[in-house]
């Protein structure tokens, strides 16, 4: 096909028209950088004893990384379990070749999907005698053990069998002779807050509260069971923590939940969130910029429009308190963050044109930009941040 416009012939039929031939870095994106998450991973599973394991923590897609790399290189780095929220977290890991245990965080009810999860060799969490009775009765069926662990709740009042229920019925569970009981552990609900070495912190009065059930139930003679109960900040906080295994989310992707980590460690961030300019404007001095009109220009400004918004996971709330890197220098984010867009103040730069490429997360120069800004800056958690970035941004490895 030929059009003739201004004298000149365009030919189409050269160019792409189908949606994967769509350049990823056409609009905005996310970086992800296995080889930092290795990093991370051996540094952080060097301050464990050769005997306690490392399960890695997926859910969320990798927490907005991308679950594939992040379990490959999780996985290279030393992690020897992975863990997820739900049965469909599972399956993609499995449907993508990844044959190390799988602990599904969620709780599976229904005996459907516990079919489902034995079928494809994931362990549930088990958080009452009703579902112990279901995967017994499935483990019978096929003639085989259902691997599963099993929960309590020492003070998140979430998932898991009440602390007295659980002495009560650990020994009929262990009966079942078609389950495995690959775990026994339990969740800390505050180990991040700057108290937690306090004997009297929620965090110790858990660690306690967990301690005394594991020794009713005489679990130090099941030596096949593993215990665990720290998340990132229970395993950056001691080693009274780590028992058999530790789950890691937060800090194998680069961050420390502790204000006071272990500086040594020097996680690396593996995930970079980056946009092109769209578009370039220059307004007078008293002009309106976005809904709302609340920032009005206090001189001659120009405008980066950057092709990124709340519909791609960048929270509204952060309107005007963030900033963009482009060559180690940042620029101010102004006006509302609409749906699919937002404006820069970018009239200190000559060199920024369209289709430049700015950093929004993660570090150029010797400026950085973490999740823990955004999160501080929006009154919320860099898990939660981590977690928002929608899927219509592009995840390029770049390892």
């Amino acid at each position: 096909m030929q059009i003739r416009q201004t004298n000149q012939v365009l030919n189409f039929d050269k160019h792409p028209t189908f949606e994967k031939d769509i350049d990823l870095k056409q609009r905005a994106w996310i970086e992800v950088k296995g080889r930092a998450l290795e990093s991370n991973v051996r540094k952080l599973r060097s301050k464990l004893s050769k005997d306690c394991q490392f399960m890695a923590v997926v859910k969320a897609d990798g927490y907005g990384h991308d679950a594939k790399v992040v379990s490959e290189y999780a996985i290279k780095g030393g992690a020897s379990q992975l863990g997820v929220a739900t049965l469909k977290e599972g399956i993609k890991l499995r449907s993508h070749g990844v044959k190390k245990p799988i602990l599904i965080l969620g709780n599976l009810y229904t005996k459907r999907d516990l079919i489902i999860s034995f079928k494809n060799d994931l362990m549930p969490t088990i958080s009452s005698i009703r579902e112990c009775l279901i995967c017994n009765n499935i483990g019978k069926h096929f003639g085989l053990k259902f691997s599963l662990h099993l929960k309590v709740d020492t003070g998140m009042s979430r998932l898991g069998f009440e602390s007295d229920k659980f002495i009560q019925e650990f020994e009929k569970i262990k009966s079942f002779d078609n389950i495995s009981i690959e775990g026994i552990y339990s969740h800390l609900s505050s180990a991040d807050e700057d108290n937690s070495l306090d004997p009297k912190s929620i965090t110790q009065l858990q660690k306690l509260k967990f301690k005394k059930l594991l020794k009713k139930i005489n679990v130090d003679s099941n030596h096949n069971i593993k215990i665990h109960l720290a998340n990132s900040a229970g395993m950056l906080l001691n080693k009274d923590f780590h028992f058999h295994m530790v789950r890691v989310g937060l800090s194998m992707y680069g961050y420390s939940p502790l204000a006071k980590t272990d500086k040594n460690l020097c996680l690396k961030p593996a995930l970079f969130l980056k946009v092109k300019v769209a578009f370039i404007r220059v307004i007078d001095q008293g002009v309106r910029v976005s809904y709302g009109g609340k920032f009005v220009s206090s001189r001659k400004t120009k405008l980066a429009v950057l092709s990124i918004g709340y519909a791609d996971g960048v929270p509204r709330n952060l309107s005007g308190k963030i900033k963009a890197i482009f060559k180690n220098k940042l620029y101010p984010q102004v006006g509302s963050i609409t749906m699919d867009q937002m404006m820069v103040d970018i009239t200190a730069s000559d060199e920024i044109k369209v289709g430049c490429t700015m950093v929004l997360l993660g570090s150029e120069g010797d400026k950085t930009i973490s999740p823990i800004d955004w999160a501080r800056e929006s009154d919320t958690i860099p898990w939660e941040i981590l977690c928002s970035f929608k899927n219509r941004l592009p995840r390029v490895q770049v390892d």
